[in-house]
């Protein structure tokens, strides 16, 4: 009878990928940026936590120096990766502190937060609506909702990033009211 353990396809074979270098980690850079939208303090983060779980072999590695070249390159522009994703949240209806807070988290700097944070507050009213529409809260519900239920609806405006007294505003209003008004208060 043949033994199992020397048969090639029971054995498993594992594979250790090689330590970085500084080549190995531009290769990675490179490969992360053509396949993701990023920011520069994303790629860092990535590139980090490749070098912790592969080890480093050269000279001390320097991911921010990294990703600030691909930045200058025009590989990573995080205006442009801060105002795509706002425009894509609010068209899901996410007010500004959930927007704002997924500009932190991607690393984007207080300045390019700061120069996009306007279009999303003059969008805030639209975005409260869609959030809304979404959720048939307020106007968008099929039958008025009792106490309970509209603080519920509130609470998950607030979640999703809306001022208080807008997203109470909106909750208290009656299904199928014109919600045009709100608009033009905008």
């Amino acid at each position: 009878m043949r033994d199992p353990s020397r048969n090639r396809s029971n054995r498993k074979e594992i594979r250790i990928a090689p330590r970085l270098d500084a080549a190995a980690l531009e290769r990675l850079a490179l490969r992360y940026v053509e396949r993701f939208a990023t920011t520069r303090g994303r790629l860092t983060a990535y590139l980090q936590r490749k070098i912790r779980e592969r080890g480093w072999d050269g000279a001390e590695p320097d991911p921010a120096a990294l990703a600030e070249k691909l930045a200058d390159l025009g590989y990573i522009d995080d205006r442009a990766f801060g105002e795509a994703r706002a425009v894509a949240m609010g068209r899901r209806g996410l007010g500004i502190r959930r927007v704002t807070g997924v500009l932190r988290a991607a690393g984007l700097t207080e300045q390019d937060s700061a120069a996009i944070t306007p279009a999303v507050a003059a969008r805030a009213v639209e975005t409260a609506l869609a959030f809304a529409r979404r959720r048939r809260i307020g106007p968008f519900a099929r039958v008025q909702a009792e106490r309970a239920e509209r603080e519920k609806h509130i609470a998950a405006m607030i979640r999703g990033g809306h001022d208080f007294t807008l997203a109470r505003t909106i909750a208290m209003m009656a299904p199928g009211a014109d919600t045009g008004e709100l608009l033009e208060n905008e």
